[in-house]
């Protein structure tokens, strides 16, 4: 459990990084800088409440922090489609980092639901 949890706060890291670069490579516009200024801030959330997570003092703790880890990454992978389907910037150089986007959230929503049930909630 404890290498998972170690690679898992890598690979938000990771992700927040990858998103970063993004970030930085966006085109000088207005709509590019208000959508790029809430992915940044969701997609680095993820990792950071992640990290939180797994330094909760209680089991009710973690399970509410890992729900914001997964609505964080939810609301990353909506910014990540409004960036696409709004031709902000061209999908095919998104492609990899909604795959990622997509695969936290399957992570995070079986982290949830498994903890839950541990929890007896």
């Amino acid at each position: 459990m404890k290498r998972d949890s170690e690679a898992l706060k890598i690979r938000t890291k990771d992700f927040a990084l990858r998103v970063l670069r993004l970030y930085r490579s966006l085109p000088r516009t207005e709509e590019a800088r208000i959508l790029g200024t809430q992915l940044l801030r969701s997609s680095t959330s993820i990792g950071a409440n992640y990290r939180a997570a797994c330094r909760g003092r209680s089991r009710a703790e973690f399970v509410a922090k890992l729900g914001i880890v997964l609505e964080e990454a939810d609301e990353t992978v909506f910014w990540l489609e409004l960036f696409q389907e709004g031709s902000v910037f061209p999908a095919e150089k998104l492609r990899d980092l909604v795959q990622e986007a997509n695969e936290l959230v399957s992570i995070f929503v079986s982290s949830v639901r498994t903890a839950r049930e541990n929890s007896g909630d």
